[in-house]
C-alpha cells in the first residue's frame, strides 16, 4: 500500500515565505501615466496589528480634514 502524503506536505512547496512586518512596497508611475512628466511613486507599508489600527484611524483622521477642507474651499 503506498504510503499516503497530507494535503500541507504535498503542497508545502507552494507556499508562500512567511512575510516579515512591517513591510515596504515601493511602486514607480510608468512614464506614459505621469501627471505632466513628473515623476511618481508610490511606497505603502503594510502593517497588522495594534500600529495597523492606529494608523488607519490617523488617515481616517486625514481624509476627513481634507474632505472638509475640499467643501469649504468649493469654487461657485
Amino acid at each position: 500500500m503506498p504510503e499516503e502524503v497530507s494535503d500541507q506536505e504535498e503542497h508545502g512547496s507552494n507556499s508562500l515565505p512567511e512575510i516579515e512586518y512591517p513591510r515596504i512596497i515601493s511602486y514607480n508611475l510608468n512614464e506614459g501615466e505621469r501627471p505632466g512628466g513628473l515623476k511618481v511613486r508610490y511606497k505603502i507599508r503594510v502593517e497588522t496589528g495594534k500600529k495597523a489600527a492606529a494608523l488607519n484611524a490617523q488617515q481616517a483622521q486625514a481624509i476627513k480634514e481634507l474632505l472638509l477642507w475640499a467643501r469649504q474651499h468649493r469654487r461657485p
